[in-house]
């Protein structure tokens, strides 16, 4: 899974709350639940009491664990406390809202009415909502040399490389990050590298940390060059141009030799901190994920009208591309502000002449506007368009490819990180057109794009594993190597006796990592750097 895990913390507001109090006006409290399935809701935590107020505005911070591949409704509700027990059952309910957590990250600021059941308004009642993420943002930037390291190697000089280590909380060292090799080279400079504040020493800059300069040997036996203590505020130093240099000490050699200083030095030739900007920050910034669908309608799956196609709908109006489509759109219409989707079928032949097989027609059978309103439009389009085509082949992926990223080059062109596509491939298997595909995937790899393609049936879906290169490098027909990692593929069979939302959470738990990645790439940070900074 993606470590996508980010804190957010919820800061709520209310006006125009019900008078529940005689003479006065309530005291409320709001309180923060999570769904659990079903009807079952957790309570995560609750503000304080605000006294004698109908517009309170709380001061205590509602806190929660963000996931960007799972849906997490939440619910907010506002009770009027007239004692002292924490048993809401007793307390006057105030209204209250149902809300996903995606919802609010991607709008920033939500403001609802409030509710006392379905349908019926608590009076005039609003809830105002507004998410930040909590972490420390930094990365370190850190490049370094040394001079005058000790030879260990019989034969030419040693080959040093430098390992950085923490110190956890159970006392041992963590290590942190490892340098290259520089080969043969007793006065190396190591390639300056990047790691977040928070791997590198908890975004504690007082926290001891340990560097080991060893020899590399390629059987694993590494020989210690020397080490040395140190913490972030000295490596700091550098960046005010100060000079900031380490004795690299070998704990054996000091015991033993007499007037022994040391078995070369480390120096620090610069030292930064800099914004490492998370998922998060990009969405709160203001850059919307737009979400396009593309569904294969070769003869492979099978007449629709035979219970044994892959596109036969069951008595519940489902199959296995709905069931697909449900679980991966559910997630993402919520970062996309106008919910229209571009939605296109491929490998079959249209009305009225039925002749060659179209690669990518709009599901709407409208090519100037194929947008659909949210993933119901997709779904209504999707059972419309079925009975009216014939399936047909071969199955070719590169013009749907080429077509999202097209407008995604274009997007790209603003120079601005406020647009990011994710292109979901619903398919039954083996790729036809494999080399353009190959080609049109690393031209994508430049551009802001995701391509999520889930394999429906029980094809052998061996090619789809190659795109999704997490065995080794993709390259084009010409060598040309990826950029990024933008492919994710999974069968749909895998889950299909999993909870409905292991799906989605199993196919989207990239899409934030490769987002930054892009955005990193190309240098850029948050549109609205203000709203995505508290």
């Amino acid at each position: 899974m993606a470590d996508c895990v980010s804190k957010v913390e919820l800061t709520v507001s209310c006006t125009d709350l019900l008078d529940k109090d005689v003479g006065s006006k309530s005291d409320p409290l709001c309180v923060l639940l999570q769904s659990a399935g079903g009807d079952k809701w957790t309570e995560l935590g609750r503000t304080e009491r605000v006294k004698n107020t109908a517009s309170p505005s709380f001061s205590q911070r509602l806190r929660l664990d963000y996931h960007f591949e799972t849906v997490q409704n939440l619910k907010l509700g506002v009770y009027d406390i007239d004692n002292s027990s924490a048993d809401l059952s007793d307390d006057d309910y105030l209204g209250g809202v149902e809300l996903t957590l995606g919802q609010i990250v991607s709008s920033k600021t939500v403001t609802r009415p409030l509710q006392l059941k379905k349908g019926k308004p608590a009076g005039k009642g609003t809830i105002t909502v507004t998410a930040e993420e909590i972490r420390d943002n930094r990365a370190i930037i850190l490049e370094l040399e040394a001079k005058k390291l000790d030879k260990k190697d019989t034969f030419g000089k040693s080959d040093p490389f430098l390992e950085f280590f923490k110190e956890g909380d159970d006392g041992k060292w963590k290590l942190v990050h490892r340098t290259e090799v520089v080969k043969n080279n007793l006065n190396p400079t190591w390639k300056s590298f990047s790691v977040s504040l928070q791997t590198f020493c908890s975004c504690d800059l007082e926290k001891p940390l340990k560097v080991d300069c060893s020899d590399y040997d390629s059987d694993g036996s590494h020989d210690l060059i020397g080490s040395f203590t140190t913490k972030v505020s000295e490596f700091l130093k550098a960046a005010g141009g100060s000079s900031v240099e380490f004795d690299c000490v070998h704990p054996e050699k000091l015991k033993k030799k007499k007037g022994y200083k040391n078995s070369g030095v480390v120096y620090v030739k610069s030292c930064k901190l800099v914004a490492d900007y998370s998922f998060l920050d990009f969405v709160m910034g203001g850059c919307q994920v737009n979400f396009t669908v593309g569904i294969d309608f070769t003869g492979s799956n099978g007449d629709p009208r035979s219970p044994n196609s892959l596109h036969y709908m069951s008595p519940d109006g489902l199959n296995q591309y709905l069931s697909a489509l449900w679980s991966v759109g559910q997630v993402i219409q919520d970062y996309d502000s106008d919910k229209l989707f571009p939605a296109f079928g491929f490998g079959a032949k249209l009305p009225p002449d039925f002749q060659a097989a179209h690669h990518e027609f709009a599901l709407n059978f409208n090519p100037a506007n194929p947008f659909c309103q949210g993933i119901e439009g997709i779904v209504d389009a999707y059972r419309r368009v079925l009975p009216q085509i014939r399936l047909s082949g071969p199955t070719n992926f590169s013009p749907i490819i080429n077509h999202v990223a097209s407008i995604a080059s274009t997007a790209a062109q603003a120079n601005t990180a406020s647009q990011y596509f994710v292109l979901l491939i619903l398919t039954d298997g083996e790729i036809t057109d494999f080399d353009q595909t190959r080609d049109a995937v690393v031209r994508a790899s430049r551009l802001p794009l995701s391509i999520i393609i889930v394999g429906v049936g029980p094809a052998d879906f061996k090619a789809m594993e190659l795109l999704d290169g997490d065995d080794g490098v993709l390259r084009s027909t010409v060598g040309e190597a990826i950029s990024r990692d933008i492919v994710q593929f999974v069968p749909f069979r895998d889950f299909k006796d999993a909870p409905k939302t292991a799906l989605a959470q199993s196919v989207l738990a990239e899409v934030p990592k490769q987002l930054v990645s892009y955005f990193k790439m190309r240098g850029l940070g948050p549109v609205n750097q203000a709203a995505s900074k508290p």
